[in-house]
């Protein structure tokens, strides 16, 4: 059998699904023809966009979605983040999933000095009327349930807008949101 990949700039406000019983809901799988069986490797929420890597293959998606997987992120954070919270975040936050309390694992965090130069959102997200903000870039290689927010409120600091930008050795680049890219593989490495 062959298998279809394809990597993609998963816009603000879409569904990383196929299928959805919610009225008004967008699904990327509004965004391109996909083949029948194509699935999302890991999730963005609906107020995330950045890198989606889509596939045919349980297989690849079960080596893409292996815990020593970078998946690297740019966040724009409420707030002039200061060391210590990078310190921080860094060293393991204690944040929730379901109830449960839980030690993120260390991370790699910098603070990134010049914006990056994303096009606005579709959805406005604030102005400087609000006070200043900072972006950061986040390195993980677990993948919990909104674990990047999560982290980022528990370090003092919350997310305003997310973006993945990296899964292993796939990068965002020059994607625009809601485009897609066939590729031959995953670059994992």
């Amino acid at each position: 059998m062959i298998h279809h990949h394809f990597i993609m700039h998963k816009p603000y406000g879409y569904l990383c699904q196929f299928v959805c019983e919610l009225k008004k809901k967008k699904l990327v799988a509004e965004l391109y023809d996909f083949p029948e069986g194509t699935m999302a490797i890991g999730r963005l929420d609906e107020e995330s966009e950045g890198l989606l890597l889509l596939t045919t293959d349980g297989m690849a998606s079960e080596l893409v979605r292996a815990r020593n997987i970078e998946k690297e992120y740019y966040v724009q954070l409420d707030g002039m983040i200061t060391s210590e919270a990078v310190e921080r975040l860094q060293n393991g936050v204690e944040i929730g999933i379901r109830d449960v309390k839980y030690t993120t694992k260390p991370c790699k965090v910098s603070i990134l000095e010049a914006f990056p130069n994303f096009p606005p959102r579709t959805k406005k997200i604030r102005d400087d009327r609000h006070g200043p903000s900072s972006w950061v870039s986040i390195t993980i290689t677990e993948g919990k349930y909104r674990q990047v927010r999560k982290m980022t409120a528990a370090a003092g600091f919350p997310t305003l807008r997310l973006i993945r930008v990296r899964v292993g050795g796939m990068f965002l680049g020059d994607l625009k949101a809601g485009e897609v890219r066939k590729v031959s593989s995953f670059s994992l490495e």
